[in-house]
């Protein structure tokens, strides 16, 4: 608890420091302190983060992702923002970012930057590509915001740090498949390999109408659909498994690659393509 809450329901400072020295409470920091012996749990700890860094803190990053929520990834360290006018104080495991103007905060619960904002900062100050890559999907995935919000949260922020091309290209490709399929050079990775072009968008008729693909060898029955971001949003899943269940079943090979997994591990996946397309070309001789 902060000191000023049991201040508030008549517990003295005197008070506190009577339970300490007793063995019953337990001091951790200026302004923390815990009724129960132990380590603190871990929403604790995240209170602490902004109790004792400073005034005006609030958590950022992947931290304030986990206040509002987020499953599936654990923070290595709390990133909290502070006001660059106030004084600040280090704490073990927690990282400070001085901010000039501070961004908009949620109040409910532990005061936090908004989740948006959270995911591109967290993206931002991830360890890898992938780390990055995974923050992103997750938040939008589990609903913490819109596709719509995260994209002009990145366009309409302050875009610096070594990361900042891979995010770029990372917030797009989730937030905004069709412009990150049009601006993808399939064709492009497939000459750097040795492979000739592909159609692309060819147009074949389906069980059901004419079907779209995105890259298609004809002359040997290979297929390869690029999905976005865009692709795991409503109903497209069951579209795309009904197009592609098609395709197979009239004798067609089909692999799909997502979008951000070409950003990620372009070799591995072209790998793929190439050992499909050397395969099926001997077949076809």
């Amino acid at each position: 608890m902060h000191r000023s809450d049991l201040r508030g329901v008549g517990v003295s400072k005197e008070d506190v420091r009577s339970e300490v020295v007793a063995g019953r409470w337990f001091v951790h920091g200026r302004h923390t302190v815990a009724v129960a012996a132990g380590p603190l749990a871990r929403r604790a700890r995240l209170w602490q983060a902004i109790w004792e860094s400073g005034a005006g803190a609030v958590l950022d990053g992947a931290a304030a992702l986990e206040a509002s929520g987020l499953r599936g990834f654990d923070p290595p360290r709390i990133d909290v923002s502070v006001p660059r006018a106030n004084r600040h104080h280090v704490l073990d495991g927690v990282r400070i970012h001085r901010r000039s103007e501070m961004p908009r905060v949620v109040t409910a619960g532990i005061p936090r930057v908004r989740a948006e904002l959270a995911a591109v900062h967290a993206a931002s100050w991830a360890r890898s590509d992938r780390e990055a890559a995974l923050i992103l999907c997750l938040v939008v995935q589990q609903r913490l915001t819109t596709p719509e919000r995260l994209l002009a949260a990145w366009r309409g922020g302050r875009r610096a740090g070594p990361r900042r091309p891979f995010v770029n290209a990372a917030v797009v490709d989730i937030c905004d498949g069709a412009q990150a399929l049009g601006e993808l050079d399939f064709a492009g990775l497939c000459r750097a390999r040795g492979l000739p072009e592909p159609s692309r968008q060819s147009v074949v008729r389906g069980r059901n109408g004419r079907v779209h693909l995105d890259a298609r060898w004809k002359g040997i029955g290979l297929v390869v659909e690029i999905d976005g971001g865009h692709h795991q949003w409503s109903l497209n899943p069951v579209a795309d498994a009904l197009r592609q269940n098609d395709l197979v079943v009239d004798g067609e090979v089909v692999l799909r690659i997502p979008v951000l997994g070409l950003r990620l591990d372009s070799r591995r996946f072209m790998d793929q393509v190439v050992r499909a397309h050397e395969r099926l070309t001997v077949e076809s001789a």
